[in-house]
């Protein structure tokens, strides 16, 4: 099993989105005494995390039966997906987090003041359903190398997320929710880098296995000679951390190298200063 941090930080940062928007609605609900309409937001919720999962078996049903030429191509093109919605998410984030709270009030009010109790379901539903499809996307690179880890960093997110959202309603206590997103969109940052060098990778693979000759492209960049059983190599203990959240391997393709840098050299300095023209 791969140690978890990266899956723990993606299921983190995408379920802590989700329970902020609820906790938004339910304090409004609160704040205007129509707390009594919250099981109707639950509603939504409950019925949010069930299709989730169903569509994440789903995806794991439809990989088992592929064969291993087509499951090649699938990690490859499911792991450059995974790339673009995670960073259409870091660049909604970074672009309207600021105004998130007045955004969800408003709608709330409109759905309270003129809609009904299942528009307000439904809202709830989108919310999370939202960040629930995302976080299978983001996570079915993960899943189809290390099952176990990554469910196991599933929960210890949730259960995370749960906890400051908790926290928030409850207690009261007060995060500066903006430099919060912008750490973690570094981090994250930094993941989909060595996603996409990774989709490349599977790519090159599977053009390979067909026969397709791409030159210098699918030619070794470099080759660190680490053994497997060493606690470096990318599946041991040390490594297999690096791995997970930079995209680490003992040893790369000019492609994957090269995927990997351009998506850094254009994304990392892009996303701090949007968040820096915020005043984090």
């Amino acid at each position: 099993m791969h140690l978890l941090f990266g899956q723990f930080l993606l299921v983190f940062r995408e379920a802590l989105e989700a329970a902020l928007i609820i906790v938004i609605i339910l304090a409004y609900l609160k704040r205007t005494d129509k707390i009594s309409l919250s099981r109707y937001v639950w509603y939504g919720v409950y019925v949010s995390v069930a299709v989730s999962l169903i569509s994440g078996a789903s995806i794991w049903f439809i990989y088992g039966s592929l064969t291993r030429s087509v499951k090649v191509l699938f990690e490859g093109v499911a792991a450059l997906f995974a790339v673009l919605v995670l960073s259409s998410m870091i660049y909604w984030m970074a672009t309207r987090g600021e105004r998130l709270k007045r955004d969800v009030e408003r709608r709330v009010e409109a759905i309270v003041t003129r809609g009904t109790t299942l528009t307000l379901t439904s809202f709830s539903f989108i919310v999370v359903f939202r960040e629930g499809l995302e976080t299978v996307l983001f996570l079915t690179p993960f899943l189809l190398n290390d099952a176990i880890g990554t469910l196991a960093g599933a929960f210890l997110g949730v259960i995370a997320s749960s906890s400051i959202a908790y926290a928030i309603f409850i207690v009261g206590i007060k995060i500066n929710m903006q430099k919060f997103f912008y750490f973690t969109s570094i981090l994250l940052v930094l993941l989909a880098g060595g996603l996409a060098g990774y989709g490349v990778h599977e790519l090159v693979e599977y053009s390979e296995e067909r026969g397709i000759e791409l030159g210098w492209l699918s030619e070794y960049a470099y080759d660190l000679n680490i053994p497997k059983d060493n606690l470096l190599h990318h599946n041991g203990v040390i490594g297999s951390i690096i791995a997970v959240m930079f995209g680490y391997t003992v040893s790369a393709e000019w492609a994957r190298v090269i995927a990997h840098l351009a998506y850094l050299a254009i994304a990392l300095p892009s996303i701090i200063l949007i968040y820096r023209k915020t005043d984090v």
